[in-house]
């Protein structure tokens, strides 16, 4: 029988022990849920208060506070957040709308449901938001707006994108839904565009249950999203344009947010400021154990830099496979996940290459939807896009465990698992089956244990 140090050391994945044995407790459970949530929920049950408004309009401004803006509107998720936020910085039929490839599809497939068009550009590799220096040559005399997205909580370069909007005059719509509190030089992520919009979602960094939020400090963003979806409020509305059409929802949709997410969410803005920065914490310091780790990056912002990734949400690490001998991202991650840790290979797959982008005629008007609405006899053909970081992105990262407590054991049993399969990469070269084809996805990459 061999020694014990030696099945120790040897991975698990080829019938070694684990590395990962301390009971992970509530360490990957969330949002916490607490005495104080409980009851503030039972008070909106309580009263039959579902469909109201008053907890709302305190959750809006509280949180509108919390961030320095001057407008905010909840919505029942973030999908609808964003959607009204386009309306209200009036995207519409004919416009073009600037994306990043990479990203959840909320992000931009809402402008086919305001008539626009969604024109796609590549990533910078090392923070996996939109490319600057991939903007410019892809405004045309339609384009609207630019759609930044603070992938995976990492800032986005807003400088160099503000001075390319401002160049072309061009409206900025921040998607913050990775990035809830994070910062960028000093300013908080969110506090840059004309609208930043939040998913407010179970799974995200800022989880109220269900729901999503935008922010403005333009009145007529905010009045024209009002009338949008948010008929019971349009006694908020004052521009004199505006006021012939309340009564009824221009976009014909209900917009509101349900109370119980609103009650929800005014705990969750006291308590969240303590619980990011324990998360904080732990994310830097399993970071910092694996720092130098061959074949393995830390995605975060340069330290001193007065930038920060807030919540974490969605962790994620740049894999060079190259130091490793070559081992595939897919064997690797099957190598630390058998030693008990998390390892999720890939990322968001390129939304350019979806056939939705592509060719699908949604509303049945005979030709793809992309360019149904374009004048002229424009087809897919005029958005020639190849777009090589996206295209090979899901190859070179992968999700890491979100610790939400500061336990230093538990992690450090993280960071052994990961230095265990990268010290033995040879051993795991001999079956390595190359299986990265279908890493990534269009939905979420958490693991069970992750989404409770």
């Amino acid at each position: 029988m061999p020694p014990k140090s030696s099945m120790r050391d040897k991975p698990a994945l080829l019938g070694g022990e684990k590395t990962v044995t301390l009971d992970q407790g509530d360490m990957f459970t969330w949002p916490i849920v607490t005495r104080e949530h409980e009851e503030a929920v039972l008070g909106v049950l309580r009263a039959r208060n579902m469909s109201g408004i008053d907890l709302t309009r305190e959750f809006e401004t509280k949180y509108a506070q919390r961030l320095g803006r001057k407008y905010a509107l909840a919505a029942p998720n973030g999908t609808a957040a964003i959607l009204e936020a386009m309306y209200g910085l009036g995207i519409g039929v004919g416009n073009e709308v600037i994306s990043p490839s990479i990203t959840y599809w909320a992000s931009v497939a809402q402008v086919y449901t305001l008539g626009a068009t969604p024109v796609f550009a590549d990533i910078d590799p090392d923070t996996l938001c939109i490319d600057p220096g991939d903007i410019e040559h892809r405004i045309t005399p339609r384009t609207k707006a630019i759609v930044v997205v603070h992938y995976a909580a990492m800032p986005a370069a807003m400088d160099a994108i503000l001075d390319i909007a401002a160049k072309y005059h061009l409206r900025v719509l921040e998607d913050c839904s990775h990035a809830h509190s994070g910062v960028y030089k000093g300013r908080q992520i969110g506090t840059f565009g004309d609208a930043a919009a939040f998913s407010l979602m179970t799974a995200k960094a800022f989880a109220i249950g269900e729901g999503g939020i935008f922010f403005t400090d333009d009145q007529r963003v905010y009045e024209r999203a009002l009338l949008f979806g948010h008929y019971v409020r349009h006694d908020e509305i004052k521009l004199d344009d505006l006021k012939p059409f309340v009564g009824l929802p221009c976009g014909g949709v209900k917009h509101r947010m349900h109370q119980v997410s609103a009650a929800f969410g005014l705990v969750q803005l006291e308590l969240y400021p303590q619980q990011m920065a324990e998360i904080d914490k732990a994310m830097n310091y399993f970071c910092d154990l694996l720092e130098g780790t061959p074949g393995l990056r830390p995605m975060r912002p340069e330290k001193g830099a007065n930038s920060t990734k807030g919540g974490w949400y969605y962790p994620l690490f740049q894999y060079v496979s190259r130091e490793v001998g070559g081992l595939s991202l897919g064997r690797f991650a099957r190598a630390v996940g058998a030693e008990g840790s998390i390892c999720n290979p890939g990322c968001s797959k390129p939304l350019h290459l979806h056939p939705l982008f592509t060719r699908m005629d949604v509303y049945g008007h005979g030709k793809p939807t992309r360019v149904a609405r374009l004048e002229g006899s424009a087809g897919v053909a005029c958005y020639p896009e190849s777009l090589p970081v996206s295209e090979n992105i899901c190859r070179r990262v992968f999700g890491v465990p979100w610790f939400r407590h500061w336990r230093p054991d538990v992690i450090e049993e993280h960071a052994n698992a990961y230095k265990k399969v990268v010290n033995n990469h040879q051993a795991l070269l001999a079956d390595d089956d190359s299986g990265d084809a279908n890493i990534g996805g269009y939905s979420s990459f958490f693991t069970d244990r992750e989404k409770r």
